[in-house]
Formats: structure tokens, C-alpha cells, sequence
């Protein structure tokens, strides 16, 4: 008899999320209540400032959040060590990385740190999901490259593949497709998609690429001012809350097409 279980990956109860000092405290939002289930495709979408950045430094415990709770696996984030949540949780950041002499394999290798010896010493294991990380992103003709030497698009794959070394149930991307042009940003899209369909990992991003995220996405985590709101692009639409997300008066959603367009 199947259970009808779910693997509830990343929960939170009444967090508040922003930014505290000495003397005064910011917040950027509240009472967010997420549940989310493992082997999902998660698109952040909101406008410039809202916050999408920091909802997702403060999951990902680079910020501290303001009140509430971070559940990980049901355990309280608080509670798990850096070197434990390096195994759960991975992080590509907009930043691009500092020009060095790495090669494309040397780069996804650094995945690995969580699980190496204090040398930095791979072992077959390592090796292995190195390997698979490679093939699964589909960047086996410029392994041997070094980092300098890739494109922007080519770069993003890599960092991508990187996360998926780490081998943790959780990936977390920060705008993963900001400085690419449309073709590289369909194809980093797609193979997102299929890392989640093929390895059950659960990918978290933030986007402004609205309409991709409302075709390819499982879930979207959509941030107003007002409100946080998930769920899949047709509850989204039946709910009319995607209407919400711009200003009326300039973009206006098709829900027949399920595309944003500007309002003539």
C-alpha cells in the first residue's frame, strides 16, 4: 500500500524577514507561512525591492531572520550547524566569481568541500558526483576550460553544475539568468526543469523572466507589498493574484495566454 506521505523539504511558521540594528528594525515582510514539498521548481517573482533577495538569504541562513521559524527537513534552522546545512542547502549568488586559474572541473569540484577530508582530498564518491554534475548540465566540452575563459551563459551552467555537486536536497538561485541574453536564459530554464525532474532535488529561484517562470514553474512564490502568495500558475490565475503582482495601469496579465504584456 503507497503512502500518501509528503516530503515536506522546507516549512516556516510566521517568519518576518528584513533587516534590525541597534536602534531600529525594518521589516520587509511578515507572517510568511511556506510549505513546501521536495521535487519542486520554485519561482520567486516579485518587482525590484520587494524583497525576493532577502527571503532567500534569510532561508538560506546568510541573514538573520526578525521573528518566526525555518524548518529544514522539520529540523529548526537555527539548530543545524554550517557544515550540516552545507549538505542540505546550496547557493548560487548573482555575483560573478573572482577570475582565477580554475579549470571548469576544478570550479564543480569546490562542491565537494562539505564531504572532503581537511586536504580537500577527493574520494571515488566525490569524483563520481562531480562527474554526474557535469553530465547532468551538460558542460562535458568545456570541462577542461579555464573559468576566464567561458562566457557568461557557460559560466552560470557551471555554477549550476557546482550546486548540484554539492548534492543537496535544497538548490537556492539568486536571479540565475541576470545577465544573460534570451537564448541562454530559455536553455538555464530548461535545464533547471530537468534536474528537478530527474534528480527530485528542489530548486528555489528568483526571477524577473515572469513569463518563463509562469510555463515551467511548479510553484510560484509571488511577493507584493501587501501579501505573500503561492501556489501553481492555474490557482495563481483562478485566484487572480498574478493580476496583482504590477501595477495595473502599465502591464497588463493575459490569463488566456498566461503571459504579462504591456497595457496599450
Amino acid at each position: 500500500m503507497e503512502s500518501n506521505s509528503k516530503h515536506i523539504v522546507l516549512r516556516t511558521k510566521n517568519l518576518a524577514i528584513g533587516y534590525s540594528d541597534k536602534s531600529s528594525t525594518t521589516y520587509i515582510a511578515q507572517e510568511l507561512n511556506i510549505t513546501l514539498e521536495k521535487g519542486k521548481l520554485v519561482c520567486l517573482l516579485g518587482k525590484n525591492g520587494i524583497g525576493k533577495s532577502t527571503l532567500l538569504r534569510t532561508l538560506s541562513k546568510t541573514q538573520h531572520k526578525l521573528e518566526g521559524d525555518i524548518l529544514i527537513d522539520e529540523e529548526n534552522l537555527l539548530k543545524i550547524t554550517p557544515a550540516r546545512l552545507a549538505q542540505k542547502m546550496s547557493l548560487v549568488l548573482t555575483e560573478k566569481t573572482p577570475e582565477n586559474q580554475l579549470t571548469v572541473y576544478e570550479l564543480i569540484a569546490l562542491g565537494r568541500q562539505p564531504y572532503t577530508d581537511w586536504l580537500g582530498r577527493l574520494s571515488k564518491e566525490d569524483i563520481q558526483k562531480v562527474n554526474q554534475a557535469i553530465e547532468l548540465v551538460q558542460i562535458e566540452h568545456i570541462a577542461n576550460k579555464k573559468n576566464y575563459e567561458l562566457s557568461d551563459g557557460q559560466l552560470q551552467k557551471v555554477m549550476i553544475a557546482r550546486a548540484l555537486a554539492q548534492d543537496t536536497d535544497i538548490i537556492i538561485l539568486d536571479e540565475p539568468t541576470a545577465h544573460l541574453d534570451l537564448h541562454h536564459k530559455i536553455e538555464v530554464f530548461k535545464i533547471l526543469q530537468d534536474l528537478v525532474n530527474k534528480t527530485d532535488k528542489t530548486i528555489i529561484l528568483s526571477t524577473h523572466e515572469v513569463n518563463l517562470a509562469l510555463q515551467l514553474a511548479d510553484e510560484l512564490w509571488l511577493m507584493t507589498e501587501n501579501k505573500f502568495t503561492s501556489g501553481t500558475t492555474e490557482s495563481l490565475i483562478e485566484s487572480k493574484d498574478l493580476e496583482k503582482l504590477f501595477p495595473k495601469d502599465k502591464i497588463y496579465f493575459n490569463s488566456e495566454l498566461k503571459q504579462f504584456t504591456l497595457k496599450k
